[in-house]
């Protein structure tokens, strides 16, 4: 079984999002690459977030939070309707991608991608936190990048 990858075309693994990803900009997801899906994945979750929020913050900030998507899924195009995934809640209370937006230097953003041996029975509200405990155990793969955002 080869890796899982997860890749964008917006911006190389370490380096700076673009400007438009942010959240008072265009606030919309930059593109992104899945490949290796194991074959007997069912599912994969996402979650897009911002430990060096931590300290102005007290928590890692979550900022995109979505499961169920089809294991079959090799994109996620610019601006992405999630339709046939769900989409849960992040840290500025919306049920949608929210840009990076740091409140104090430049930070570090997590793009997290499991490959899961089931789907996930999750409401609508449910966040970041609450879909980590749901996927422990599920997980069969995992692939993650960064990109850095200034202040």
């Amino acid at each position: 079984m080869g890796e899982l990858t997860l890749t964008s075309q917006a911006f190389d693994d370490g380096d700076r999002i673009p400007d438009e990803y942010g959240y008072t900009k265009t606030n919309v997801n930059p593109p992104l690459e899945i490949d290796g899906v194991p074959a007997d994945a069912e599912s994969l979750a996402l979650i897009v977030d911002d430990p060096d929020a931590r300290k102005p913050t007290g928590k890692v900030w979550d900022h995109w939070v979505v499961w169920n998507i089809p294991a079959e899924t090799t994109t996620i195009p610019e601006d992405w309707n999630a339709a046939a995934a769900t989409v849960g809640t992040n840290d500025f209370g919306e049920r949608d991608y929210g840009g990076p937006n740091p409140p104090d230097r430049e930070h570090t953003y997590r793009f997290r991608l499991f490959a899961l041996d089931t789907t996930i029975r999750l409401g609508p509200k449910a966040d970041a936190n609450t879909l980590e405990s749901a996927i422990d155990g599920h997980v069969l793969k995992r692939a993650e990048f960064e990109g850095t955002y200034p202040a």
